[in-house]
């Protein structure tokens, strides 16, 4: 037993070693990538396993379409990444191999196709998720997540830390005797205040008065709490934002209070927390397939769908009626990351009228709706209408009535 409790602490001393130089490392990086100031602007697009190559296809050929002259004149490079596949990952036993993340890093942002996260038990070893490992290396440390229903009124945008909590600590735990196993939790001081400001500097130019941030800090005192107590500071530097603080318990049950959950706009929150929320507002919203995701970083940026790789439907080789509308959601929010802001309006546009208003083309997944292609040309079709605007008013102001 005593042996057992000695491994178990040489074990964890590796792991605050670890952290402590994270921490350090985090206080040293200062700089954001100026995509203004270079000279060509690289995309990565990294499809994936499962369905993750067929919609990020669709998701490419939006993009190549939306930024063509400037992809002509080079002031865009578009880069397609292989290798990213369960096959290849566990051929080396590593969640992302050495050679794609060379690539990866040779890039300034990357839209991400869905991965396969093996688990025990499961048909494929059981190595770190790539999405893990890959906010680690790349240290894209917010998952932002916007959620719109006009219909509802719901307009929600979520900041999810990427890089602690107890999925950044998921491959780190130890089990100290057959009867006992523990996994680990980290908040630190610098991880959080990112994640937090950034939610309060994006509630500030966007005129939103209102900031929700989201814990356990009633039981998981040191993390949580810690995390908290970082709002609160922060805060100090916004007055012209009000924030309050939630429980995840409760705020999984506000967002289905129709009295409540238009009184949400910018919420905060740590990993975990922020995985499941997230999941909730995209089913609110259509499905996860409807939902796009942003992860963040200082250097590097990643968008992606939110979904899985969905391998059953490759099994029954349903793969073509994949739904692209996350991938191109995370097509849009990349394109508004990098300075195409209108591009990525009419984009959105184009998504709310496809899929909530017009519904014209409806995704089922099976041969009785669209296929991913058809869809991905019918909003390539309505971003280049000439009334794309016009008809989104229209239908907004209809719902909204």
């Amino acid at each position: 037993m005593n042996v057992d409790i000695e491994k178990a602490k040489e074990h964890f001393g590796k792991v605050l070693e670890k952290q402590m130089k994270r921490v350090e490392d985090m206080k040293s990086s200062t700089s954001w990538t100026d995509y203004s100031a270079l000279d060509a602007i690289k995309i990565g697009i990294c499809g994936g396993d499962g369905i993750g190559p067929f919609i990020s296809e669709h998701a490419q050929a939006i993009l190549e379409a939306m930024l063509k002259e400037d992809i002509d004149s080079g002031r865009i490079q578009i880069k397609v990444i292989d290798g990213l596949t369960i096959e290849n990952r566990v051929r080396v036993m590593k969640p992302i191999p050495d050679d794609v993340l060379m690539e990866l890093k040779d890039c300034h942002v990357i839209l991400k196709g869905p991965t396969t996260t093996p688990e025990k038990g499961g048909p494929w070893p059981n190595i770190e998720s790539a999405n893990v490992a890959m906010r680690k290396e790349l240290d894209l440390f917010a998952n932002v997540r916007p959620v719109k229903i006009p219909e509802l009124g719901v307009d929600w945008m979520f900041y999810r830390e990427n890089t602690e909590g107890a999925y950044a600590m998921g491959s780190e735990g130890v089990n100290v005797t057959a009867d006992l196993a523990i996994d680990f939790m980290v908040a630190t001081t610098p991880g959080s205040e990112r994640i937090i400001r950034l939610a309060f500097d994006y509630a500030a130019k966007n005129g939103i008065n209102k900031v929700t941030v989201v814990t356990k800090a009633n039981v998981i005192k040191t993390t949580d709490g810690k995390f908290l107590d970082i709002a609160a500071e922060v805060a100090k530097d916004y007055p012209q934002v009000k924030w309050d603080g939630w429980y995840i318990d409760i705020m999984t049950a506000k967002l289905l209070d129709p009295y409540r959950r238009k009184d949400f706009r910018v919420m905060v929150l740590p990993n975990l927390y922020g995985d499941i929320i997230t999941d909730e507002a995209a089913q609110i919203q259509g499905g996860v397939g409807t939902a796009g995701g942003a992860n963040i970083g200082m250097r590097y940026s990643m968008f992606e769908a939110i979904h899985g790789s969905a391998p059953r439907m490759v099994a029954e080789g349903r793969a073509q009626y994949a739904d692209p509308s996350s991938m191109i959601k995370a097509a849009s929010m990349l394109m508004n990351h990098i300075g195409y802001v209108e591009e990525s309006r009419r984009l959105d546009m184009a998504l709310d009228i496809c899929s909530q208003f017009e519904k014209r083309l409806v995704m089922t997944g099976r041969p009785d709706g669209a296929d991913g292609a058809s869809y991905a040309a019918y909003i390539l079709e309505t971003v280049n209408s000439p009334d794309l605007e016009e008809r989104w008013i229209g239908y907004v102001n209809k719902m909204s009535a």
